[in-house]
C-alpha cells in the first residue's frame, strides 16, 4: 500500500481535543436553571437527554426536543460552564510530538462567538500556542451549515496548503462530509457517545484518542 503524504493537521477541538461531553454534563447537572430537572442524571444518561441526530453523530445541546435552543443559548452565555471542558489525556504531549516531527497544526473549531471561543482556546491550549495556529469558524444555520467547508477552503488558501496533504480530525459527521468535499482527508474521532458512520462514509478511518491518531499517521502516512 502506498502511504499518503500528510503534512498538515486541522484539529476540531470539542469532542477531539477537549471533552465537550463533560462540559454538557456539568452544565445540565449544576446550572441553577437546569439542576432541578437534570441534577440526578448519570453520565450514561446523556444520550437520553440529548438525542444524537444522525447528521451530527455526537451529543449536541440543541437536540433536546423541548429546551434545546434555550439550553444552547444559556450554555454559550455562561462562561463558568462554557469554558469548563478539560483537554483529553495526552493532548499536549501528542501535539508537541507531532510538531517536533514537522507537522503544521491548526484548530478548526466551530462557534457562534468567534472572539469568545478564541479566548477560550488560547487559554485551554496555552502550552502549545507557540506552534498551534488557532482558527475558529462561525456557525451558520443549525443542521444546514457549510461553515467548516468554507473555512477549510479559506485556510488552505491563507496558509498555502495542499488539500491532498491535509487531514481534518473531527467527530461530527457533517464535518467529515465537508472535508471530503474540499479534498481533505477526514479522520473520525470516536467517544462513548458518538454514533457509527453511515454506510457511504464507511471508508473514513476512525480513532478513539489523539494517541491512536498519532499511531494512524505513523502507519498510514508519510511526512515528506
Amino acid at each position: 500500500m502506498t502511504k499518503k503524504v500528510v503534512k498538515n493537521i486541522f484539529w476540531d477541538v470539542d469532542g477531539v481535543l477537549a471533552n465537550l461531553n463533560y462540559a454538557y454534563f456539568n452544565f445540565l447537572t449544576n446550572h441553577p436553571k437546569y439542576k432541578p430537572i437534570f441534577g440526578n442524571i448519570k453520565w450514561d444518561d446523556l444520550p437520553k437527554v440529548l438525542p444524537i441526530v444522525p447528521k451530527y453523530g455526537a451529543l449536541e445541546l440543541k437536540t433536546h426536543p423541548q429546551m434545546g435552543v434555550e439550553m444552547d443559548k444559556d450554555f454559550c452565555s455562561s462562561w463558568e460552564f462554557f469554558s469548563h471542558r478539560p483537554l483529553y489525556p495526552h493532548v499536549v504531549e501528542v501535539l508537541k510530538e507531532l510538531h517536533d516531527k514537522g507537522y503544521h497544526q491548526y484548530t478548526m473549531s466551530a462557534t457562534f462567538d468567534v472572539e469568545t471561543k478564541k479566548r477560550l482556546l488560547n487559554q485551554m491550549l496555552s502550552e502549545v500556542t507557540d506552534f498551534l495556529t488557532i482558527e475558529c469558524v462561525q456557525h451558520g444555520t443549525f443542521m444546514h451549515d457549510s461553515a467548516k467547508e468554507d473555512m477549510l477552503k479559506f485556510c488552505l488558501n491563507k496558509y498555502g496548503l495542499k488539500a491532498e496533504e491535509t487531514i481534518l480530525v473531527d467527530d461530527r459527521i457533517y464535518n467529515i462530509e465537508a472535508a471530503l468535499k474540499v479534498g481533505v482527508q477526514p479522520v473520525r474521532m470516536r467517544c462513548e457517545f458518538t454514533s457509527p458512520l453511515p454506510e457511504e462514509l464507511k471508508d473514513v478511518p476512525e480513532v478513539h484518542d489523539v494517541v491512536e491518531l498519532k499511531s494512524w499517521l505513523e502507519e498510514n502516512t508519510i511526512l515528506n
